[in-house]
This record gives structure tokens, C-alpha cells and sequence, in this order.
């Protein structure tokens, strides 16, 4: 335990200097600080376990004086304060004799404890604090606690105010999502970020085409589906009706022509087969000449339907991306009518720098942000790593399979990939969800103490399965913010003394 010049105690000191300066005694405010600085200074403990989180205050601890101790208490399975239960402080002295045992039923306000144990012999104590709420059950160690037999042995406030970021217990309890977590050491896959491109996956895409030139149906298209609509394979888009005269019309007619004769033939051929008029090889001529037939029809989209109209279907499921028909309007052979897209598995291109292509790892898993969106998603399985750098852009092509059941990635999107590598990185590891971008720079902010946190500028190296391995910037077994980061943040920005909401 050190001693040190609290902030509260450095507000305390400001209010009195701005109250007296108002009635002109600015030498009294002046005496009042100098008071406040030659005071004992009182001591800060910050620990977690695994459950909770202590962070305590108290002043100089002194034979005979009752000594008030500010005991706050987090339960780090959801961050919330105790809210009940009771706390039992066992003060042991090191050279024998009689535990001071202070207990508190319940905490005077949500999180806070507190006690006054008033001591009767100086010397060095080591305290446990029994907690026992229906939110948690640990004991805390506290070792090496002075107590001075005397005001005058006690040592001084230093007078100077603490540095960092000031968020208080209060804040911090009353702030969604707060969190925070230790910075470990570990190991994770070696990592670099290329940039990328959203495309539709093989056999999942379809630009839909008019087979002949005609006129679009008007009775059709009131039942033709709109963008963002599902379709089945083979369902009917829209129907034209063929223009007369037209090459395509003409070829169409034909190949319809050649159908029926394919289609009566291959039928002659299987009455006179069974009666053994034919041998079967006329029977299989027959055969390859009407699935000929039926192929050059099938590329008009499958036939006629009723009317002479020639029917447009899908040639694959999905969701209707794009539709170009207009009721009665003439179009050309060839004519783009509507884009058809399965979005339940994408590709993801990703062009890798010809400098990296000999590290890449063929193992899934690569993650990656698409632009305007800080989400994370992840890559199943590697397609294909390209085997020609491409002379200009000087980069590999990197193709990677990606579920989107969700339908969120969308086709085209820019996507930032941390592509992995065969090798492996170790070193300080922490959430991703503790790095924040400022300014193209990349910070984390540290809880130095429970109400204390610094900024810190990180250099950052692989990035694998939500976590980020830290370079330089923080040590392992500190505490780093990983949710609600951004209202400390706000809090670093604030020049205004924090408003306290316990006694001290």
C-alpha cells in the first residue's frame, strides 16, 4: 500500500479554494490546502478474483482513531454492485495478538461497505475480507496494513494530484456494458490485412437473359417476382410473346419444329421395334436425335407455354436481385431481364500482396469487417489460393467460402481480411473488443487502479478468434476496459472534477 493524493481530496481542496476566494480570503483557502496536504495520507488497495472485484479506500490508520473505510465491491459476472449481504473484516496482526474483527450486514448504498475498525496496538495487519451476498462468496487477502501509533508517525500526503483517467465506481456501475478483463500472455496464429471483395459463389448467380426478341406478356408480368423476392429453380419469370419475322423468332419456331419430328419419330421407331420390324439400333438413333432436340429447345427457357408465349425461369434458387421487364415492351434476344442470387454462401476475393502469397495458410477461419459495419465475421473454408501474381496490382488472388445465412453480406461489398499465416505469434494478448481506433491509431484503455485508467497507444500484431496480440502498448496481468471503452474515453475528455457519490 502506498500513499497517494486523491482526487476526491484534491476536489474537496478546490471547492474550499473557490468558496473563499468569492469572499475574498484567498489566503485562508490557501491555509486549508496546505492543511489538507499535511494530513496522513490514507492508502487505495484494487484486486479481482474470479467473481469479484474490491476496490477500497481508507485514511491513515492510526491507534485508537476509528478509521472509516470505503469498501466497494463488483460482481464481475455481470459488472453490477453488491446490492446485499454481508462483509466480515478480520485485521490479524504480524507479531501476535487479538484479530480486530469488524462486520457489516449490508452495504449503506449499492456496492459500498462502510466499517470502522478502530485498533488498539500499532504494527503490520493482514486482512481478509469474508464477502457473503446472494450475488457472491469470496474471501480477499489484504496484506501488510500499517498502523501508526500516532498521527505524527504516519507519513504525509505527497501533495501532488494522481494521473489518469478518473471513472468512478458510480460511473462505471451505471454504464451498460461495462467491462473489463486481463491482458494474458498466449500465443495465436500470425496474421496480415489485405482488402477484399464480396462476390457471389459459383452456381449461386444467375443473369437472366431473353432467349428470342419479342414482347413482354402484360398478363405475366403482374405475377413476375420483384427484387428481394425468393424464387425456386425453373420457376417462370416472365413470358414473351415471339416477334414475327424476327431471326430469333424464326430459329426458335424451328427448333420447336425438329422437336415434334424428333418426338414422332422416336415414337414410329418403337412400334416397329416391337413388333421386330426395326432393329434396336433405329430405336437409339431415334433416341440421341430427339434429346438433341429437346436441348436446342431448352435454350429458349424450356418450351412454349400456352398461347405460343415462350416462358423466361430461373435457372437457379434464390432471391431476385435485379429485374429489367416492362409490360408490353419489345425487347432484343439477348436482352438482360433479371439477376438472380442465392446469398446463403458468398465468395470472398481477396487480393493477397505478392509479398505475403508464400505465407498464406490454406486452413479456415480468416476473419474480416465488411466497410460501414464494425462486425466480425468469419471465413469456413479456403476455395483457392492463385498461382499467378497478376502484373499490375502485384497481388495473389485469395478465394474464400463464407456462410451468410443472415443475408447480410452483400454482393460487392469491401471487406478488410486478417489473412492467416502458417506461423504463430506470442506475446500480450487481449478481447479484441479492447482496441479502439483513434485517429487511425489503435488504444486500449487500462484500469491502473478501480477508479483510475490510462490510455494507452498499442502496436498490434495477429488477430485470431476475438482476440489481438499486443506488441507493445500493455503488460500481461493488467486490466484492460473491453466493453462501454468509449465512455471512458468521454471521461478523459471531461475537465470537470467527477461528482462523488460515497463519503470518504
Amino acid at each position: 500500500m502506498t500513499g497517494r493524493f486523491s482526487l476526491r481530496a484534491l476536489a474537496a481542496i478546490s471547492l474550499t479554494a473557490l468558496g473563499t476566494a468569492a469572499c475574498g480570503e484567498s489566503k485562508n483557502a490557501a491555509d486549508a490546502a496546505a492543511s489538507a496536504i499535511d494530513e496522513p495520507a490514507g492508502g487505495a488497495i484494487t484486486q479481482w478474483t474470479d467473481s469479484t472485484e474490491l476496490f477500497m479506500e481508507h485514511p491513515a490508520l492510526i491507534v485508537g482513531a476509528p478509521d472509516k473505510f470505503a469498501v466497494h465491491l463488483t460482481d464481475l459476472t455481470d459488472f453490477a454492485p453488491l446490492r446485499s449481504g454481508r462483509i466480515t473484516l478480520t485485521f490479524t496482526p504480524r507479531g501476535g495478538g487479538s484479530p480486530v474483527v469488524v462486520v457489516q450486514d449490508a452495504p449503506r448504498s449499492p456496492g459500498i461497505y462502510g466499517p470502522s475498525p478502530t485498533f488498539t496496538a500499532a504494527g503490520v495487519y493482514d486482512l481478509i475480507i469474508r464477502v457473503e451476498s446472494p450475488q457472491a462468496r469470496d474471501n480477499l487477502y489484504v496484506p501488510g496494513l500499517t498502523v501508526y501509533a500516532n498521527a505524527a508517525a504516519a507519513p504525509r500526503d505527497s501533495g501532488g494530484a494522481e494521473s489518469g483517467i478518473s471513472f468512478l465506481k458510480e460511473q462505471a456501475w451505471k454504464t451498460p456494458g461495462f467491462r473489463s478483463a486481463f491482458a494474458t500472455d498466449g500465443e495465436l496464429a500470425g496474421t496480415f490485412e489485405a482488402p477484399g471483395v464480396i462476390e457471389p459463389a459459383a452456381g449461386r448467380f444467375a443473369q437472366v437473359s431473353a432467349p428470342i426478341a419479342g414482347l413482354v406478356d402484360a398478363s405475366g408480368v403482374a405475377n413476375t417476382p420483384s427484387p428481394g423476392m425468393l424464387v425456386s429453380r425453373g420457376q417462370t419469370l416472365a413470358l414473351l410473346t415471339p416477334s414475327l419475322g424476327d431471326a430469333g423468332s424464326a430459329a426458335y419456331a424451328e427448333a420447336r419444329a425438329r422437336l415434334a419430328e424428333a418426338e414422332d419419330e422416336h415414337a414410329r421407331a418403337l412400334r416397329l421395334y416391337a413388333v421386330e420390324a426395326v432393329p434396336q439400333r433405329r430405336v437409339h438413333e431415334a433416341e440421341i436425335r430427339l434429346a438433341a432436340a429437346r436441348e436446342a429447345l431448352a435454350g429458349y427457357s424450356g418450351g412454349e407455354l400456352t398461347g405460343g408465349r415462350v416462358a423466361v425461369r430461373a435457372p437457379v434458387a434464390g432471391v431476385i436481385a435485379d429485374r429489367r421487364v416492362t409490360p408490353g415492351s419489345r425487347i432484343e434476344a439477348g436482352t438482360l431481364l433479371f439477376t438472380v442470387v442465392d446469398p446463403s454462401v458468398v465468395w470472398l476475393r481477396v487480393n493477397v500482396p505478392a509479398a505475403q502469397a508464400a505465407t498464406v495458410s490454406r486452413t479456415s477461419g480468416m476473419e474480416f469487417r465488411v466497410e460501414g459495419s464494425d462486425r466480425v465475421y468469419t471465413a469456413r473454408r479456403v476455395i483457392s489460393l492463385g498461382s499467378v501474381i497478376d502484373s499490375v496490382s502485384r497481388s495473389v488472388p485469395l478465394l474464400l467460402e463464407v456462410a451468410n445465412s443472415d443475408g447480410t453480406l452483400k454482393i460487392g461489398a469491401g471487406a478488410r481480411v486478417a489473412v492467416r499465416t502458417g506461423q504463430r505469434e506470442s506475446g500480450v494478448t487481449v478481447p479484441a473488443s479492447a482496441v479502439l481506433d483513434e485517429d487511425g491509431r489503435p488504444i486500449a484503455y487500462v484500469q491502473v487502479e478501480g477508479e483510475t485508467f490510462e490510455k494507452r497507444v498499442l502496436t498490434l500484431g495477429a488477430r485470431d478468434g476475438g482476440r489481438v496480440l499486443v506488441r507493445d502498448g500493455i503488460r500481461a496481468g493488467e486490466r484492460v476496459v473491453t466493453g462501454a471503452a468509449y465512455q471512458v474515453r468521454l471521461a478523459s475528455l471531461s475537465t470537470a472534477v467527477p461528482a462523488h457519490g460515497h463519503e470518504h
